[in-house]
């Protein structure tokens, strides 16, 4: 779709009312140059400080940290922005354990996982990793991404069938489209109904392999669905069902165990994927299966493992440290403040009249629905000292965008209030900046 630029006096206009799914499908035969219209309105944005994505952390990301911006500009304020459920990436015992593993291993695995990529602290990790998701074969990813899209194009091939969770993670969705066209969604956590597709699926294809997928706590939305109707029609139907456990496992559940622990399905789901990326304050990701045979398999067939270089020791002995913090009395203690946190925040939202999605956990997600308010807020609540992530297509849907807090145990009360005031008051102040300039327009 062709878009005109625009002068320079309307250039934040420009800047505002465009969405990136408008860029979307770009056409003509020049790949590179037809991605410079695209390029124009992402300056734009950045001209006028309206790009809430790409920004980094120039320092640990604690409880307050230091964020640079696209642009460069640099801002300080309470962290509520890096995916550290249980705050253990500055504890001492994990950056000691990523030191010792730099000292003895090196710092670089070296290889594939397929071609003496494996460390003595990865193979450790598969253990202890194992022994807590009662799985008795684990297979280490180098991100999450790759556990989950490798999975899935490692297992299923163009005559078999997917049913999934219409909002699961792009990973699995790209996943998904990469190995088949047959891709069949429900809507989002509704189990009955997603059941029902698994046995019409089935009823439709008597021989071919059917793949379910759904997650633990779906990191947009910060909801959960319920297991037992998925895993019940899987049993009933010759379906596999997969659960990715990113955003759940370590941060809620009896023992960290998640939501497959609070539903009672732990040994009982087939393949669980995650990534250590989140409560285990590491990279990389992993496939766990009851299934010496699926190890086996996906580790070749799944592309992802046999041809990107496995996980740095360092990498996997800050997850298995963290791991080992999670398991103890100690990661209880920290799951019990990180739900004082959530119910705090959630509670402080709620006196706005901002009611948060899903359910108490790590993830808080803000409604604000229009884009043009979340780039405006999204600029206002970290000028005001709060660092947050404002969410918008392509994550979710167009006029669903969103701000996601993503909270640590040590956040305390008068943090946590301070927080919800002033995102409230930039979303607030932003409606009425949206309201006057379109008040303005001709």
């Amino acid at each position: 779709m062709a878009i005109a630029l625009p002068t320079h006096e309307d250039e934040r206009a420009f800047a505002l009312d465009h969405n990136v799914a408008e860029w979307a499908m770009p056409e003509g035969p020049d790949l590179i140059g037809r991605t410079e219209p695209f390029h124009d309105w992402a300056n734009a944005r950045r001209r006028h400080d309206l790009v809430s994505y790409f920004r980094s952390f120039e320092d640990e990301p604690g409880l307050t940290a230091t964020s640079r911006f696209d642009g460069g500009r640099l801002v300080r304020g309470l962290n509520f922005a890096a995916a550290d459920y249980l705050g253990l990436s500055t504890d001492d015992r994990v950056r000691e354990a990523g030191i010792r593993a730099i000292r003895d291993y090196g710092c670089h695995s070296g290889a594939s996982g397929a071609l003496h990529g494996g460390t003595r602290p990865s193979r450790e990790l598969e253990a202890e990793l194992a022994d807590f998701v009662e799985a008795e074969h684990v297979t280490l990813f180098p991100t999450g991404w790759g556990a989950g899209f490798g999975t899935i194009v490692g297992l299923v091939r163009p005559a078999d069938h997917v049913v999934m969770d219409n909002l699961a993670h792009a990973s699995l969705q790209q996943g998904a489209h990469a190995a088949t066209s047959n891709i069949h969604r429900f809507d989002h956590v509704d189990s009955a109904a997603g059941a029902d597709l698994i046995g019409k699926v089935r009823a439709k294809n008597p021989d071919a392999g059917i793949l379910v997928v759904t997650e633990g706590t779906f990191s947009m939305d910060a909801d959960s669905p319920s297991l037992t109707p998925l895993r019940d029609a899987c049993r009933l139907h010759e379906a596999t069902l997969m659960v990715d456990v990113a955003h759940d496992l370590g941060e809620l559940g009896p023992g960290g165990s998640g939501q497959i622990g609070i539903q009672g399905l732990m040994g009982d789901v087939d393949l669980i994927v995650g990534t250590f990326s989140k409560t285990f304050c590491s990279t990389g990701g992993f496939l766990a299966s009851s299934s010496a045979a699926v190890k086996d398999y996906v580790r070749i067939f799944g592309g992802t493992f046999t041809f990107s270089t496995a996980m740095a020791p360092a990498q996997a002995a800050v997850a298995l440290e963290a791991m080992r913090i999670v398991r103890s009395d100690e990661g209880e203690l920290l799951r019990t403040e990180l739900q004082r946190a959530a119910h705090t925040v959630r509670a402080a939202f709620a006196a706005r009249g901002l009611e948060c999605y899903g359910d108490p956990c790590a993830i808080v997600a803000v409604p604000v629905g229009d884009e043009t308010v979340a780039r405006i807020a999204s600029t206002l609540v970290a000028d005001w000292g709060v660092l947050v992530s404002a969410i918008e297509f392509p994550a979710v849907a167009r006029g669903h965008s969103r701000f996601r807090l993503q909270l640590m145990p040590g956040h305390t009360d008068e943090m946590l209030t301070q927080a919800a005031t002033i995102t409230a008051d930039a979303i607030e102040r932003a409606r009425e900046i949206v309201n006057t300039e379109m008040e303005r327009q001709p």
